[in-house]
């Protein structure tokens, strides 16, 4: 049975170098901290009566591992995989991985119109949804889709 926003946090995945917003590159990334995403990401998964589980990590591994976490304890993923969205088979592998769970992938920066080598992910290939461009607030949107896409699961049960 698919799990709900009600009985589920959304986790919410944050790749490489993430842990230096604020500091790095503020003309791409603007002046928000990492703790201050989360705490934008928990107000908007409360006004739909769920919580978050938020990590990052500079290490592809761990977050596969937590990805394989997320299949069976969250309603959702949110997942912002920086430089990983470009190179790895393997995050794609793990969230494909993931049968029934909305997925929803966010870049702060509008990756388009940056270098081409970012303007493929294969996140995308297995995102529900891709979310690019909205600086932090693209975060909030992928709560709000995942949080959408986990009530539809639970109309359908």
């Amino acid at each position: 049975m698919p799990r709900t926003l009600a009985s589920a946090p959304i986790m919410i995945l944050n790749g490489p170098n993430l842990n230096l917003l604020g500091q790095r590159q503020p003309e791409i990334y603007g002046p928000d901290t990492l703790a201050d995403i989360e705490a934008l990401c928990a107000r908007t998964a409360a006004a739909h009566g769920g919580t978050v589980d938020f990590r990052q990590s500079n290490h592809e591994g761990e977050l596969i591992d937590w990805i394989h976490e997320a299949r069976l304890h969250h309603c959702g993923v949110v997942i912002n995989p920086a430089a990983y969205s470009h190179t790895s088979v393997a995050i794609l592998d793990a969230l494909n991985a993931c049968d029934g769970l909305p997925v929803v992938e966010v870049h702060i920066s509008n990756v388009h119109r940056r270098e081409t080598f970012r303007h493929h992910s294969y996140v995308s290939l297995r995102a529900d949804g891709v979310i690019a461009g909205c600086g932090v607030q693209g975060y909030a949107f992928a709560v709000e889709r995942v949080a959408a896409l986990a009530g539809a699961a639970r109309a359908d049960a």
